[in-house]
This record gives C-alpha cells, structure tokens and sequence, in this order.
C-alpha cells in the first residue's frame, strides 16, 4: 500500500535517569531530505539517529526534534585530595602543638571529626566531577525513542497513503470510462467523414455517378490518420500498471510520477489526432483527471 510523505510522530520515554522526547514531521519534497535538531551535548548521536530516518523514510523533508530532561541522570562523584588533606591534618596538628607550647594550653587529643571537618574547608582537597557518560547507551537510547516517534509517524502516512489510494483509484475509473468512450466514438467519426465526402462529391458532380472507390479510399486515409487504437491501448495499460502500484509493497511515488506523464502524452496524442468535438470534449474530461492524479501522485513517498 502506498505511503503519503506528510506525516507527524511523537514518542517519549524515560530512560536511564533521562526524559527524551522525540518529535517527527515530514512533508512532500522530491528527495529525502532529513534534518535533525537537537541539544549540542547529543550531537554526538546524530549521525545515528539520522540513519535510523533513512531506514525509515525513502523520501520527503523530514525534520527530527529532540529535547532531553537529563537532570536525573547527573550522577555527581565526589574525591578526596589524599594527599593534600594529609598535609592540611599534619599542619592542623602542628598548630595545636605549637599552640600548646607557646601558650602553655593543655587537653587531650584532637578529636578527628572535628580535625576533618576543618580540613574539608581548605580549597582543593574536596573534589566535585561529574560521572563519565556510556555514549553507545545514550545514543541507543535517544535512536529507541526515534524508533517509536518513526512507528507513530509511519501509521499516520499509511492512513493518510489509503485516502490517497482511494482517490486515485475512482479516478483511475473514470479515466477508463472516458477511455471508452473516445474508443466508441472513434469508428463513427470514420463514418461520418465517409457520408460527408461522399454527399459533398455528389454535390460537386451534380447527379453524375460518383466514384465509390474512391470514397473509400479517402475514407481509408482519414481512418488510418485518425486512428487511436494504439494510444487507448497504451492508456489502459499504464492505468493498469498504476492501480497495482496503489496496493504494491514500497516506494511506488517517482514510478506513478512517470506514468502519469505518459497517460498525459496518449491523451495530448488523441486529442491532436480527432478533430472531433465530441472527442476533444472527452480528452478535455480526461488531461483534467490526470492533472488532478498528478497532484495527488506528488504527495506520494
């Protein structure tokens, strides 16, 4: 079944302490074209996620909007400078020492949370950093939430591809009906060329015999100059070959484009062939279903 390219998708989850939502919009365009926004800090993971698109999509303007709530997933770790905060316990202790002798204060030993404690103030010895990122978890993580907006936005282009099919295909049938009758008529426009040429000469002759042969044979001329058997056969089949794209699997919108171009081409070649009103009335009737198969047809993937 045939795809639209206009589409939307949207998915979010939460994940590894991380709120992403993902967002996907598309519209009619000739070639694939897939642009992806998202924070500078996951730029790392864009040539994934765009990947994930292509797989996806064979052609359209697809745009990708991502947003991340990571403020659960900064995992913090907190270091200890061992070896300057044994140099700032060593001075503290020869402080207290020193204290003690020069002012001659006694008391027992220093207690060691309260020694700790003071430490901890001394610039540098506590350290704060944050935990190094898995980039191949986040990357998948950000592509399995893509995933989900891309299966959301794929339901939507096939419902939108089944109203496409649909109007294509009734009018797929009305350009058979008009087929037909360019074919019915056909043959009576030879015959009325004979009855005409062949009262015109007797006019001409007034009375005198006239030359059926020779009726004929102009009659034969125009007929053979105003036949469109071959067009009208041609027309059916690209007809045909359209409705089966309208349920084939896979992309079917650049091979419909080309169809509809040479159901245009037999349909301008039988209305410069029959200078028949009621023929040229019909081929008018006709080119006017394929420009509005054609509009349609630009929408398809």
């Amino acid at each position: 079944m045939i795809k639209s390219m206009t589409g939307y998708g949207r998915a979010r989850q939460v994940l590894h302490g991380r709120d992403i939502t993902v967002e996907v919009r598309s519209v009619n365009n000739r070639y694939l074209d897939c642009s992806v926004k998202m924070p500078r800090a996951y730029l790392f993971a864009e040539d994934a996620l765009k990947k994930r698109v292509q797989k996806a999509v064979s052609r359209g303007k697809t745009d990708v909007f991502l947003t991340v709530d990571a403020s659960a997933a900064d995992v913090v770790q907190v270091t200890v400078d061992e070896d300057l905060a044994r140099g700032h316990l060593r001075a503290l202790a020869r402080l207290t020492d020193l204290a003690r002798e020069e002012l001659g204060i006694g008391g027992g030993a220093l207690d060691p949370f309260q020694m700790a404690r003071a430490v901890s103030r001394a610039p540098d010895v506590l350290g704060v950093t944050k935990a190094e990122e898995d980039l191949d978890q986040v990357s998948g993580d950000l592509c399995a939430v893509l995933d989900e907006a891309l299966e959301a936005h794929r339901s939507m282009r096939e419902t939108e591809g089944r109203g496409l099919a649909r109007d294509i295909g009734e009018r797929l049938e009305t350009i058979e009906r008009l087929t037909g009758e360019v074919e019915a008529r056909s043959p009576e426009t030879v015959a009325e060329y004979r009855e005409k040429l062949l009262r015109r000469m007797r006019e001409a002759l007034q009375g005198a015999a006239v030359e059926e042969q020779r009726v004929l044979t102009e009659a034969a001329v125009y007929a053979d100059k105003v036949a469109v058997d071959e067009e009208t056969v041609r027309l059916r089949s690209h007809v045909s070959q359209l409705r089966s794209m309208l349920t084939a699997e896979g992309p079917q919108g650049r091979k419909m484009d080309f169809l509809i171009q040479e159901i245009n081409r037999e349909a301008n070649t039988i209305g410069s062939k029959c200078a028949d009103v009621p023929i040229a009335r019909t081929v008018v009737e006709l080119k006017a279903e394929v420009e509005k198969i054609r509009e349609q047809v630009q929408n398809v993937e």
